[in-house]
């Protein structure tokens, strides 16, 4: 594979950007990769990614007590995670939720994952994903009665859900 940049090269470096919700790789040779690294430098420094970083609480309004509130699991406190900067255990993502989305979407510009996943998972969120879009394009439709449409979005809707593996915790008669 050669360099997306010089098209000279063999790219060795592969790079994933996820800009405005949109996910692009590059495949770079090691020259341009140099390139593209002091490129991103310039545009974060990395003084101004940690102090944007510091200021943990900014998304949701952050008071005492929120500061107070404890993981069940493991007892850090969201005041511990502040100063520390890591999460005690996988409970405490649920345990200081309100305070984490806005801080993931600002680091990384969403709070969902836009990136690769082993295979297994990710055929069903795909389909789980599609059928969401589908139902809010299906809304539109029918909200501008244009009907036909609405119908065409329906049926697939209906065969991505027919498609899609049951629970296997759910019991058959």
């Amino acid at each position: 594979m050669l360099c997306d940049v010089c098209a000279a090269n063999p790219a060795t470096v592969h790079l994933t950007e996820i800009v405005d919700e949109q996910m692009t790789e590059l495949h770079l040779c090691e020259e341009c990769a140099k390139n593209k690294s002091s490129e991103m430098e310039q545009q974060f420094g990395l003084a101004d990614l940690l102090a944007g970083l510091s200021d943990l609480g900014k998304g949701a309004i952050e008071t005492k007590e929120s500061l107070k509130i404890k993981c069940s699991n493991c007892g850090m406190t969201y005041a511990d995670f502040k100063k520390v900067g890591r999460l005690g255990c996988s409970e405490c993502y649920n345990s200081f939720r309100k305070y984490l989305l806005p801080l993931l979407k600002r680091i990384h510009g969403s709070n969902k994952h836009y990136g690769k996943m082993p295979l297994v998972l990710a055929k069903p969120l795909k389909t789980k994903s599609d059928i969401e879009e589908l139902k809010v394009k299906l809304q539109k439709a029918v909200s501008i009665e244009d009907f036909e449409e609405a119908a065409r979005i329906r049926d697939i809707i209906k065969k991505l859900e027919n498609s899609e593996p049951k629970d296997k915790n759910q019991t058959t008669q």
